[in-house]
Formats: structure tokens, C-alpha cells, sequence
């Protein structure tokens, strides 16, 4: 049997998430180069993690249910909630735009936080349970983060199936704030979660 890799932590070193210098930890204050405070795992990670996706979760069902803009014309005011675009676009015939405002305001942050919460039960627990694949999960949720902005935009859909008169005017309504939240929530949780939780050693 071949013996088990030893870690960086084990041997006493820390890569500073800074500059990228490899120091030995005991006895240094910080990075000897940029001074930046040196820690083999990102404190509090699964704390900071949870606190986020717990937000997320919570802003995620006003920013579905709230109106995110309202219209007015000389038709009349109406508000527009994403779930009564989905609806909108589909019942139209757009039923290309409506998969796509489902994806990006509906399936990607419940799929995000469900996946982040998967991965953070599991690094609390020193769970060894498919490392690999929970490891390729982070990746890909850290992907689709460097996108997750993208979700704002969803709400220029719900603009382009609005029929404008010569007068109107467009207000941002609560649930855009909500929805916004929920986005940068999700974000700061990917960046909380530390993956180096997935592969558990004797140190931690």
C-alpha cells in the first residue's frame, strides 16, 4: 500500500491567498511579504457559509412573489412579479424567453443554494462521501457565480413583453431588490465556503 499523501497543513504550510507566497505558519504573524494574515482554512467558513445561504433562502421567496417592476401608462398600472412573467411569456408564444427567466430567476439560485447546503452539511460532518464529485460540484457552482449578475437582467425580459404607449413611465418595485439579494447572498456564500472542508485530514 502506497503511503497517504501528507498535506501542506501538516507540514506547517500556508499559501497566502494574497501574493501567493508559501510560509510556514508557526510563529508568523502574517505573510513576510504583503503582511497579509496567514490561515490554512478560511475562518469560520462553514459558519460564514450557512449565515449567507440562510439569507438567500429567506429573500428567495420575496423575490419571486413580490412585484419587481411596475408599469403605467395611460392604459393603466400593472406590476410584474418573475413568476407572472414566466407565465406571461409563455402564455405569448415566447416560450424560448419564458425557459430562459425560469432557469435564470427560478432553477439557478435554488439549485445553488441547495447545492452549497449540500456541501457545507457534508464538510461539517468530515464526511468522505463521493469527494471527487462533490468537489467538480463547487467548481461548477463557482462557474455559474461568475454569471449569477446575469440574473438581474431577467428583469429587461419582463420589459420587452410590456406594450408601451406614448406615455409610460417604469418603477422598480420590491421584489428586485429581493431578487438582487438573493443573487449577491449566494455569491458571498460560494466565496465563504472554503474546498479544502471536502478532503478532511487528521489537522482538520
Amino acid at each position: 500500500m502506497p503511503p497517504e499523501p501528507s498535506s501542506a497543513r501538516s507540514r506547517g504550510l500556508v499559501r497566502c491567498t494574497h501574493c501567493g507566497l508559501v510560509s510556514r505558519i508557526d510563529g508568523a504573524p502574517g505573510c513576510v511579504r504583503c503582511r497579509l494574515p496567514l490561515h490554512s482554512r478560511k475562518p469560520h467558513s462553514l459558519q460564514r457559509t450557512a449565515a449567507w445561504l440562510i439569507v438567500a433562502a429567506v429573500l428567495y421567496i420575496p423575490a419571486n412573489l413580490l412585484p419587481v417592476m411596475g408599469t403605467e401608462s395611460v392604459l393603466g398600472a400593472y406590476e410584474h412579479t418573475l413568476l407572472g412573467g414566466i407565465v406571461e411569456l409563455w402564455e405569448s408564444g415566447s416560450w424560448e424567453l419564458s425557459l430562459i427567466v425560469f432557469v435564470a430567476s427560478i432553477a439557478v439560485p435554488i439549485v445553488k443554494i441547495a447545492a452549497l447546503a449540500l456541501l457545507t452539511a457534508t464538510a461539517a460532518a468530515r464526511s468522505r462521501w463521493r469527494q471527487l464529485e462533490r468537489a467538480k460540484l463547487y467548481r461548477l457552482v463557482e462557474t455559474v457565480g461568475y454569471w449569477s449578475m446575469l440574473d438581474v437582467f431577467v428583469v429587461v425580459l419582463l420589459v420587452g413583453m410590456v406594450s408601451f404607449g406614448a406615455l409610460a413611465s417604469v418603477s422598480p418595485e420590491p421584489g428586485l431588490l429581493a431578487f438582487g439579494a438573493v443573487v449577491i447572498a449566494t455569491m458571498l456564500a460560494a466565496s465563504s465556503f472554503d474546498a479544502r472542508l471536502i478532503w478532511p485530514d487528521a489537522h482538520g
